[in-house]
């Protein structure tokens, strides 16, 4: 009887352990969606949200033009150096896009999202 509550009370003592030493364990997956969370609200807080259909008519036919008839899906604005700037999401073939572009049709910076 003695080895049964001795060997119960090492299971319990183990699994206490382990729970604890998981809790402490952090995962780099996790670790890098939380960074990539702060990344995005930082840019968000950079850029106000526009209606995609308030673009200037320049940012509409540049889209239009460059990227095949592509349509912006969101659309945030900033000024910047008392230019607008305009961040699109566009869904290019499947895949998101991020473009930069300012009011008269210039391209600044594209990135694959």
């Amino acid at each position: 009887m003695k080895k049964l509550g001795i060997t119960l009370i090492a299971v319990a003592g183990m699994f206490l352990f382990s729970q604890n030493a998981k809790a402490q364990v952090e995962d780099p997956e996790e670790m890098e969606s939380m960074e990539a969370v702060e990344e995005i609200q930082e840019e968000i807080d950079e850029f106000v949200e526009v209606d995609v259909v308030a673009l200037p008519q320049a940012v509409k036919d540049a889209v239009m033009t460059d990227m095949n008839g592509v349509m912006p899906e969101e659309a945030w604005v900033k000024e910047e150096d008392g230019k607008s700037i305009y961040k699109l999401v566009v869904n290019v073939d499947g895949e998101k896009e991020k473009v930069y572009i300012d009011s008269e049709g210039n391209w600044i910076e594209k990135e694959d999202k």
